[in-house]
């Protein structure tokens, strides 16, 4: 091969080899990320809560379904689900299959816009505009995924918010609609938020910052969010190339402490939108929180694949 011409075909088999690695390894190679993090009153023993967002199922991810489902085994107190679960019109009774044996445990939900509306095809250079206008795919049958799930005893928290017993400790939970589509409704839950309570935890869909600050201010203990996909395709040594929302790249996956004494988790999430099947640096991932006393240190996460 002449030099002037050597470049160009390596650069363009390593392009393609990166490609090839994140569609057809990383993107399926489903990860447990692990963090403890000190919220409870001082004194209490342990409490487990498995975060899951952004599965973006499609009815042909049965491995992904399975996956899913066994992490029933790690026998958590809580599960936590922060939206953007479908990618298409027939893909609500996978998502209730993949949560069938955890939603016989205590749970919680907000939705988020991959649960109202379908994914369309995109051009990617728009998640680099924050002012992009967006379209929205056809309507999807959100409302029969609430309803598998609250028939199983799941709390709905979109706009709302709910106090439940969990393991024998006390729970103040508020939640807000998406802010991505602007359906977020803090003043329908704003106020001081339960002094009594064990944990007063906040749910919402993408971390916005004016939102997470609301958050802070009534005095939640912990944030769950998703959204991001942490940033899905990564650099080595720089990180997430954009986060699609208004928190910086930093924060764009895993556990923060926001302001005062406020934590943040971000979840990398365990999907892609079905037009963009690729991920790098980025494994798709659910999370096992240990919420643990006030005065515990907290370590390194710790990475399960």
């Amino acid at each position: 091969m002449r030099p002037a011409l050597a470049v160009p075909a390596a650069l363009l088999g390593a392009g393609a080899a990166t490609v090839g690695y994140a569609s057809l390894v990383e993107r399926v190679h489903w990860t447990l990320r692990r963090f403890t993090v000190p919220v409870l009153p001082e004194g209490q023993r342990p409490l487990t809560v498995l975060h899951l967002s952004d599965l973006h199922m499609t009815a042909a991810q049965t491995a992904k379904r399975d996956w899913v489902a066994a992490l029933d085994a790690l026998d958590p107190d809580l599960v936590v689900n922060t939206g953007d679960n479908l990618a298409g019109h027939d893909t609500v009774p996978i998502v209730l299959a993949a949560q069938e044996p955890l939603l016989d445990r205590p749970g919680l939900f907000c939705l988020a816009s991959n649960d109202y509306f379908a994914p369309r095809p995109k051009n990617p250079l728009k998640y680099f505009k924050t002012d992009h206008k967006r379209v929205h795919g056809d309507e999807l049958p959100w409302r029969d995924l609430r309803d598998g799930m609250t028939a199983r005893g799941w709390a709905d928290v979109t706009n709302a918010g709910v106090t439940v017993e969990v393991d024998g400790r006390t729970i103040a939970v508020r939640g807000v609609d998406d802010p991505h589509l602007e359906r977020d409704d803090y003043d329908a839950v704003a106020g001081p938020t339960d002094p009594g309570a064990d944990l007063r935890l906040g749910l919402v869909h993408s971390p916005e910052p004016r939102v997470l600050d609301r958050f802070a201010a009534d005095g939640h203990d912990l944030v769950l969010s998703g959204h991001t996909h942490g940033g899905q395709l990564r650099v080595p040594f720089y990180g997430a190339l954009v986060t699609n929302c208004g928190i910086s790249r930093d924060k764009a996956r895993w556990l923060h402490r926001w302001t005062g004494d406020t934590w943040l988790h971000v979840s990398a999430g365990l999907g892609t939108s079905p037009y963009a099947p690729y991920r790098f640096c980025c494994p798709p991932e659910a999370t096992l929180l240990t919420l643990v006393a006030r005065d515990t240190p907290v370590g390194s996460p710790e990475t399960v694949g």
